[in-house]
This record gives C-alpha cells, sequence and structure tokens, in this order.
C-alpha cells in the first residue's frame, strides 16, 4: 500500500499510539539472539524506537544490537527519529525477494521480525516466505500487532461507534482484518504463546489522551483522508463538537485503552 500514509506522515507521527515497553521485553524473551531485528513496515519508526513526543522508550532498540525499520514511505521515514542502533530503509516495490534478503543482512539473519499496525496491507504469502528466510533457526520470531477500538467512557463510546460506522465505505478492503482483531489474518507460523493464527493475543495499550490528540488520531486515518479526497469531510466542526461534548470538554485529559 505504497504511498496510502504519504499524506499525513506528521499528523501519523504525533497522533498514534505508543506501544507498551512490557511488550518488547516478552518478545525478546522468545529470541536467544539479540543480534538483529527488523521493523517492517515502520512508519515513523514508533515501534523501532518510539516517537517524538516519548524518546526515552525502550521499545525494540533497546533489546537487539541492530534494528532494520523499513518502509514503502519516505515520507513516513523522514518524520522517523535517529538512534545509533536503528537503520531506516527505503524499501521499495520493484525490489527482488533475494535483494531485500541480502540487503536486511541474509538468510537466517534475524532474530526478531516485528508489524506494528502494518501486515494487514501486505503481499502476505511473499511477505511471509520472505520472514522464513530471514529468521534465524531456530529461535527467529514474527510478531504482528494492531489496534482497533478506543475505550474511553460509556457516555463517548457511542458517540465514537456512530462516527467509525460513517468512515466505512472509506477504508482499502484489508482493513477487515484489523477489525476483525487479527483474527482472521492468515498467520502459518509456529505458537510461541503470545498468540497465534485464529486465536490472537489481546492486549490493551493505555494511555493518556487530549481531545486534540484524539482529534489528530482520527484525523490521521486513511479512510478520513480518502474522504476529504471525495469531498466530504467526516471530520466536520459538527462532528468534532459532538465528539468534544462527549469527552467532557476540550482541556481534559482522559486514560484511554
Amino acid at each position: 500500500m505504497a504511498g496510502l500514509f504519504d499524506k499525513q506522515a506528521e499528523i501519523y507521527l504525533d497522533a498514534r499510539p505508543n506501544y507498551p515497553s512490557e511488550w518488547y521485553k516478552l518478545l525478546a524473551d522468545r529470541t536467544p539472539f539479540h543480534s538483529l531485528a527488523w521493523d517492517v513496515g515502520t512508519g515513523n519508526g514508533q515501534a523501532a524506537l518510539g516517537v517524538r513526543s516519548f524518546p526515552h522508550f525502550p521499545l525494540v532498540a533497546e533489546h537487539y544490537e541492530q534494528v532494520m525499520g523499513s518502509d514503502l514511505s519516505e515520507a513516513q521515514l523522514t518524520c522517523a527519529m535517529p538512534h545509533p542502533r536503528v537503520k531506516y530503509i527505503h524499501t521499495q516495490l520493484s525490489m527482488s525477494d533475494d535483494e531485500l534478503v541480502t540487503l536486511l543482512g541474509g538468510e537466517g539473519s534475524v532474530d526478531l521480525v516485528t508489524v506494528a499496525q502494518a501486515v494487514h496491507w501486505f503481499d502476505l504469502p511473499r511477505f511471509y516466505s520472505l520472514v522464513k528466510h530471514l529468521l534465524r533457526k531456530p529461535g527467529g520470531t514474527l510478531a504482528v500487532w494492531g489496534y482497533n477500538d478506543i475505550l474511553v467512557s460509556p457516555t463517548f463510546d457511542p458517540v465514537m461507534k456512530r462516527f467509525h460506522n460513517s468512515t466505512l465505505p472509506f477504508w482499502h478492503p484489508n482493513i477487515q482484518y484489523i477489525f476483525d482483531g487479527y483474527r482472521t489474518l492468515p498467520f502459518p507460523f509456529e505458537d510461541v504463546g503470545l498468540g497465534f493464527e485464529g486465536k490472537p493475543l489481546q492486549l490493551d495499550i493505555p494511555k493518556q489522551l487530549s481531545f486534540d490528540g484524539f482529534v489528530g488520531m482520527v484525523r490521521s486515518w486513511s479512510a478520513v483522508i480518502t474522504a476529504k479526497e471525495r469531498g466530504i469531510d467526516l471530520l466536520s466542526e459538527e462532528v468534532v463538537k459532538e465528539f468534544e461534548s462527549a469527552w467532557g470538554g476540550s482541556k481534559l485529559i482522559r486514560s484511554v485503552a
């Protein structure tokens, strides 16, 4: 899905949730070696390293000597923070599998592959084949995850559901994997105790979120961008006002999941 998130790259950086550092400790504990990790669809690097607002977050770079963060979007990569252990790579659809394997370190060189909120956009058979070539044997691990609903309060959540329903005509069909909580995502890999094909592990992302942060997150949705390009403003002033009222006021910081 090259270019899908180019237009909102900076919004995406500031708005999207950070992933709890405990997740990465769970993953690092599954790999006997910690030389190389590959963060695929790294975007702004928030899984490989962390985002601008939280540069101290340990994430993958704390646990592995080197992290390769790759993405098809140059615009996203320009928003990524530099780090001595993280190398960002702009990959292209025209690259062959052999070129990608060589670029990423060679056969059996990768200890951990992570994909945060992105695997549903991939050519899955090709990607899974690459992963099987690149993962260290034995002990190499692939972890994919995504997030869907935001839970705020009994007052806010029904308003959010109505808005979400209004976005449905503007999503790419692949987003159904996210809507299904990855339960329908093909995942032909052995279980390492953190979920498996058909039964992914359910986790929460706790976050302190401002109202402006919430609006920024929704504004970065690809469906909202697509609708706007078609002349439909899903986040009209009236909709934002309804959200603000249900939130409890624009100055309120809420604990959300």
